[in-house]
């Protein structure tokens, strides 16, 4: 099997690339067309604070470009976020559970990519997958205060900067290592039916707080934590608690393998490095 990487140079496509060289045909940027009959498609923004205009360019049109040039010989893997559950929706989150409405650019264009691919490639006859994730960290990804919040706050702890937690820390989230997530989307393209939607994450709920907490005594940091309250659009445009039901996935012997704290410990050492 080979696989067309569409964003083969993002923090998730890079890495899978590097796990699977014999395998993954990196895409070039401006190039729509496949180079094989399995596409993993990875192209995206990453968080809510773009212009309407950027998320609907990256995340709706160059999407149209591609499936425009699809047909019934490939099998398109589209990787999608848990950001379009919305903030009220039942946890753990089934694939199954939507919100009637999402209030983010990122997360409104995310969802909208779903509605678009599934309406397309069932007119086209074209199989599909849809891979929505976790919270994913690891090395290599260029974290902000906008994206992956957990390691741009263990670097600002490693310099010794005080930090700011909304809510105290006080919320969840659902994490996975990188390589886990690459090894569970390999898996995901073998064994899972085409034509439906995959939770792709831990299943577990991580207190935010307390992953903090690990990374102030592993980094012996001399930051002050601070509790804050989010900003009124923060509160609008993000989702407080959040974690997946990935039970679907397992039922076809899908599943993390590993300790999220142990591979955090990981991050903050190679942090300690650096």
């Amino acid at each position: 099997m080979k696989i067309s990487v569409f964003g083969a140079t993002g923090f998730i496509g890079s890495r899978f690339c590097e796990m699977y060289p014999k395998i993954t045909i990196p895409i070039p940027r401006d190039q729509n067309h496949s180079e094989s009959n399995e596409i993993l498609y990875f192209i995206s923004t990453t968080h809510n604070y773009n212009l309407l205009q950027k998320d609907v360019e990256v995340n709706l049109g160059k999407l149209s470009r591609v499936l425009s040039t699809l047909n019934f010989d490939v099998t398109f893997n589209f990787i999608s976020s848990w950001f379009i559950y919305g903030d009220d929706v039942k946890l753990p989150a089934k694939e199954s559970y939507m919100t009637e409405f999402v209030t983010g650019n990122y997360s409104m264009t995310k969802r909208l990519a779903e509605v678009l691919i599934i309406a397309y490639c069932k007119r086209e006859n074209i199989p599909y997958r849809i891979f929505r994730l976790a919270n994913v960290f690891g090395p290599g990804d260029r974290y902000s205060k906008q994206k992956n919040a957990l390691q741009y706050l263990i670097n600002e702890m490693k310099h010794d900067r005080d930090i700011e937690l909304y809510w105290g820390g006080k919320f969840y989230r659902d994490y996975v290592w990188v390589d886990e997530i690459c090894r569970m989307l390999m898996e995901g393209m073998k064994r899972l039916p085409v034509n439906d939607i995959y939770n792709v994450g831990s299943g577990q709920r991580f207190l935010f707080k307390d992953l903090i907490l690990l990374a102030h005594r592993v980094l012996s940091s001399k930051s002050i934590i601070r509790t804050v309250e989010p900003s009124e659009f923060h509160k609008k445009v993000q989702v407080k608690d959040f974690y997946m039901d990935v039970s679907k996935i397992n039922l076809f012997g899908i599943e993390m393998q590993g300790s999220v704290y142990e591979q955090l410990i990981r991050i903050i050492l190679d942090e300690m490095e650096n």
